[in-house]
């Protein structure tokens, strides 16, 4: 059994922590013996966390056991954590010993006031990648992947993040089978590769005030080989174009073209990271037409080409 102790204090995330132990419960019931997990506080007080009240396990300084994976969690009371000598001492030495330290979202920032990221690639919940980056500069930040590892350390984005960071650890541990069954039973829609981008071309962008734009919204991701052209989208919205236009790019903050280009490239960049279709076909099947049109477009918003891009990210994967 493979002892887990997952850390948390006054203001955490709930999801940082109850995510990655329901996919690593949900794990041990299909693999038993599974994982053992302790949930740790700086003591044993009820914790006010994001939305309840959380009793933990064990306080950090009795948790003197052999750890085999350190989740730190996240959540508002980071900032007042990072505060917290002798939690961060803790860390710093228990992160030495556990054979592998992880973080959900903005518990990054506890992993590096203990040192435990210095000299490393690390990720967090994309609005506070500036300000991790900022504060510690021994700290590589990457603001895109939901989670980064390098070597026995990895670290998460925010929130939900976590549990494809544990679905991921379950496969390293348990095989593939696994982590996908325990998917399954968590009804999570697939396990997400660590790579992938924190969140989709539809979240970028705001969602429109008006019924007609918030629906053709939903509708462009499911037919991006049609004709997306403004005329097109206009008809569809029933509005004169110029009016179109102006309206979706007010309420969403992007011109018709820019986000359809953006739901064409994302299609794309899930096609290259999980399928060994031939670029020619990623390029038709996202609606770009030709390889050079989607080669274009990566290069504006990815910065390297499908090619290039499909290299990288499965170097990254492995």
């Amino acid at each position: 059994m493979r002892r887990v102790v997952i850390v948390a204090f006054p203001g955490v995330q709930t999801l940082d922590v109850t995510g990655p132990a329901e996919v690593l419960r949900a794990a041990t019931k299909l693999h038993p013996p599974g994982y053992d997990i302790t949930i740790a506080a700086p003591d044993l007080r009820p914790l006010r966390t994001s939305t309840v009240t959380m009793v933990p396990d064990l306080p950090v300084n009795a948790c003197r056991f052999p750890i085999d994976t350190l989740i730190v969690a996240g959540g508002t009371g980071t900032r007042r954590a990072e505060e917290d000598e002798a939690l961060i001492a803790w860390l710093r030495e228990a992160g030495k010993r556990a054979r592998r330290v992880t973080s959900v979202c903005t518990g990054a920032f506890l992993l590096a006031r203990a040192g435990l990221l210095d000299g490393r690639r690390a990720t967090t919940h994309w609005a506070s990648c500036g300000d991790l980056a900022g504060r510690y500069p021994a700290v590589t930040v990457e603001p895109d992947p939901i989670f980064v590892r390098d070597g026995k350390v990895a670290t998460s984005a925010g929130v939900t993040a976590g549990m494809d960071l544990a679905l991921a650890l379950v496969e390293e541990d348990l095989g593939r089978d696994v982590a996908l069954e325990a998917a399954r039973w968590l009804v999570l829609f697939l396990q997400r590769p660590g790579g992938q981008a924190q969140f989709s071309a539809q979240l970028a962008a705001q969602t429109a005030d008006r019924a007609p734009l918030r629906e053709l919204q939903a509708w462009i991701p499911d037919h991006l080989g049609e004709d997306l052209s403004v005329p097109a989208l206009a008809r569809r919205a029933q509005m004169s174009e110029r009016n179109f236009a102006r309206a979706f790019r007010r309420e969403t903050g992007m011109t018709p073209g820019a986000y359809v280009e953006a739901a064409r490239v994302e299609s794309a960049r899930i096609a290259l990271e999980t399928g060994d279709l031939p670029v020619e076909n990623v390029a038709h099947r996202s609606g770009f037409g030709t390889v050079e049109t989607m080669r274009r477009a990566f290069r504006r918003r990815v910065g390297v080409s499908p090619v290039d891009y499909r290299t990288r990210f499965r170097r990254q994967a492995a």
